[in-house]
């Protein structure tokens, strides 16, 4: 976690003071710091411009991360008037400076590191050549490239580092509003799904109450019993409607933040729903050959909705029939057929929105819709789905 601004300006602060009494005291009192020579010794004179130009340098430091090439550029009139012992003789100048360089290495970018790499470049030879022993020693010749040029490569490491910790953040935020951005559409999609779920609902509802509604009407005179039964039936399948409408409705509501998902039908609810249907007053029977299988949940909730839309067209057009439902694994896929012996109605069952639901449930995963009338009379619904499993 990276520190407040306010922590680094105060830090900054506190070394630019620490640093400043520390030089103006070697600069006014020669005898407490190193400058104990009689030679290296400064004048009055150049001890008022060494404590004005020292405190500016020094003062500067507190700005050294928001204009770092400052400290650099009067870093060179002070070094002039610290006497010939240069950075060998004040250590405050020497840490000063050291500071001074960092900054040049881990604040400045592009045009501004381009200056201040000449500038450092320019201060070490500077250091040099003001250093009578450089000229003699080799030891001496280099301190200064190590010292300062050390200090800049360090500063340039840290640059490094933080430019590659910012970039890394970077990344993190961008993938944090890739997800959200996914996680919202994951969530507009499911509800554009519980929609056409919504639909189904009603529609095949709706379906059911019809047909018993039309019997109980003829048989209300004959047969009041049968009428009995027939509201019966509609009673139960409405409140089962409206219970699922109202749970999807939940989830259409529903925060984006808590969303929970209705429990969904799938194939394991077919015995359920042919049931409404003989109840309705349409026969059905039921086969599964195969090894059934755990389902992907969308595979499994397509499947159910297309026996369902497909039973409800063969109860609204089929008339007095039968139907036959076959559930088919093996092969990688599920095969799916519903049939019945109703005469005609063709063409009113292909004009529908029931067909079209199912061939877009069907395309979505990859398979394929066969739909159209028997030989012999009736009509069929075929759905090939790829058999994907729970999990895959």
């Amino acid at each position: 976690m990276k520190p407040p601004r306010f922590i680094h300006a105060y830090g900054d602060a506190l070394l630019a003071v620490a640093l400043t009494l520390f030089l103006q005291l070697e600069v006014w009192l020669p005898g407490w710091g190193v400058i104990d020579d009689p030679e290296e010794v400064l004048t009055s004179g150049e001890q008022v411009v060494a404590a004005a130009l020292g405190l500016a340098f020094t003062g500067s430091l507190a700005w050294r991360r928001r204009i770092p090439l400052a400290p650099l550029a009067l870093a060179f009139p002070v070094l002039a008037v610290t006497g010939p012992g240069g950075l060998d003789g004040t250590p405050a100048l020497l840490l000063a400076m050291v500071v001074a360089v960092y900054s040049v290495g881990s604040e400045t970018r592009d045009t501004e590191a381009l200056a201040g790499a000449l500038g450092v470049g320019a201060l070490v030879a500077g250091a040099v050549l003001r250093d009578p022993d450089a000229r003699e020693s080799l030891g001496d010749l280099l301190l200064p490239v190590f010292i300062l040029g050390g200090a800049w490569l360090a500063g340039l490491a840290i640059r490094f580092r933080r430019d590659q910790a910012r970039a890394a953040e970077d990344r993190a935020a961008e993938l944090d509003r890739a997800r959200e951005a996914e996680a919202r559409t994951a969530v507009a999609d499911e509800r554009a799904r519980i929609a056409r779920e919504l639909h189904d609902v009603v529609a095949h509802a709706i379906g059911v109450i019809v047909v018993q509604a039309r019997g109980g009407r003829r048989t209300l005179d004959t047969d009041p019993e049968a009428s009995r039964e027939a509201l019966g039936a509609i009673e139960t399948t409405a409140v089962g409607a409206l219970a699922e409408m109202r749970r999807l409705l939940g989830v259409l509501r529903a925060d984006d933040d808590g969303i929970a998902l209705a429990p969904r039908p799938g194939l394991r609810d077919l015995d359920r729903l042919i049931d409404q249907v003989r109840e309705a007053g349409l026969p059905v029977e039921l086969s599964v050959e195969g090894d059934p299988v755990e389902l992907a949940p969308g595979v499994d909730l397509s499947a159910y909705r297309i026996v369902q839309e497909a039973l409800t067209n063969a109860l609204k057009h089929a008339g007095p029939a039968s139907a036959r439902v076959v559930v088919r694994y093996g092969g990688g896929r599920l095969d799916l057929e519903v049939s019945d012996t109703g005469p005609g109605g063709s063409a009113g069952r292909s004009a529908g929105h029931g067909l079209l639901g199912m061939r877009e449930r069907v395309a979505l995963y990859g398979g394929d819709l066969e739909a159209g009338p028997q030989q012999g009379g009736g009509f069929s619904v075929r759905a090939h789905l790829p058999l994907e499993r729970a999990g895959t």
